[in-house]
């Protein structure tokens, strides 16, 4: 399985209602034993997607991301540049709901 050494990238989906999940995602170790990281070609081709897969040793988790309002993914993308991306912001508030 995985060790706590494992490198990983943890994506949590927030769902329209009101429900959130959080899978850690580990890297694949390459043949030369260094590890690749959640690189912006896979985030700009996963968001043109309708479902994403998430394979787990016990199941697998197909998420319609019509569903979904949010997904944060941690650690940051350092890559993800260009017109459509916020840099250098900071969180000021949390995200509140009222119903």
């Amino acid at each position: 399985m995985y060790t706590q050494e494992s490198v990983y990238t943890q994506m949590t989906f927030h769902y329209m209602n009101g429900q959130s999940e959080s899978f850690n995602l580990y890297a694949p170790v390459e043949s030369d034993g260094s590890t690749q990281t959640f690189q912006l070609v896979e985030v700009r081709h996963l968001l043109n997607k309708d479902w994403w897969i998430i394979n787990l040793p016990d199941q697998t988790v197909f998420v319609n991301i019509d569903n979904v309002v949010k997904v944060e993914v941690k650690p940051a993308i350092d890559q993800l540049k260009g017109e459509d991306v916020f840099t250098n912001a900071e969180r000021v508030t949390a995200l509140n709901r009222s119903r």
